[in-house]
């Protein structure tokens, strides 16, 4: 697909593309270049505090993990076959 450069450096990203990746307006889109190529990326932008609060969260699991106190599983099944005898 052909896409043209117009003022101030705008394109317009085709319509197949966007419903293909089901992108909608103020979606975030990375955009950089490399090795000659212009490359243009989805990305999710979360709040400084929501990362925050689950890099807490996740310090709290890894302590569980380290203390005993949550089980580790090897697999999903071995997850499933516990959470069944439970």
């Amino acid at each position: 697909m052909l896409a043209e450069l117009r003022q101030k450096s705008q394109i317009t990203i085709p319509k197949e593309i966007i419903v293909k990746l089901g992108l909608s307006e103020g979606d975030k889109l990375d955009i950089f270049e490399k090795d000659g190529t212009i490359c243009i990326l989805p990305v999710v932008v979360y709040p400084k505090k929501y990362l925050d609060e689950l890099r807490v969260e996740l310090d709290e699991i890894k302590a569980k993990i380290a203390s005993g106190e949550q089980p580790v599983f090897d697999s999903a099944d071995a997850l499933f076959a516990k959470l069944e005898t439970d």
